[in-house]
């Protein structure tokens, strides 16, 4: 792997057996995405990592929960992703069974604007 190339996300090989690269603002939008859907508690060693995303969508909806949740989502993302990037802008929506997220960041290593949708089915 180059300075450039990261590890890609999931955690695979390539062609020739080396572990899979892929480029930063690639690398940013992974790591943006293991952060919405991991939930606290889950990593052993970072027991408050993630955001408590996946546990606010079975609650009843209103706008005050749609508030409160994208608040959190862009908290979480403040707290353990705030040095790698500048949040512009979140919207959460759950419906029909699944779950969007819209994320739009800066990236501060090259200062690219990106956008980034994750979308979940639930349970």
């Amino acid at each position: 792997m180059t300075a450039d190339t990261n590890a890609d996300y999931p955690l695979h090989w390539d062609g020739r057996g080396r572990t899979a690269a892929t480029p930063y603002a690639e690398h940013v939008r992974d790591m943006i995405e293991q952060l919405l859907f991991t939930s606290p508690g889950e990593r052993v060693m970072r027991p408050d990592f993630g955001s408590n995303l996946l546990q606010l969508v079975f609650a009843p909806s209103s706008g005050e929960l749609a508030a409160a949740t994208q608040a959190l989502v862009q908290a979480s993302l403040q707290q353990w992703l705030g040095n790698v990037i500048d949040v512009s802008t979140v919207d959460v929506r759950s419906g029909d069974g699944v779950l969007e997220v819209s994320v739009q960041y800066v990236i501060r290593r090259t200062g690219e604007l990106e956008s980034a949708t994750f979308t979940r089915e639930l349970p």
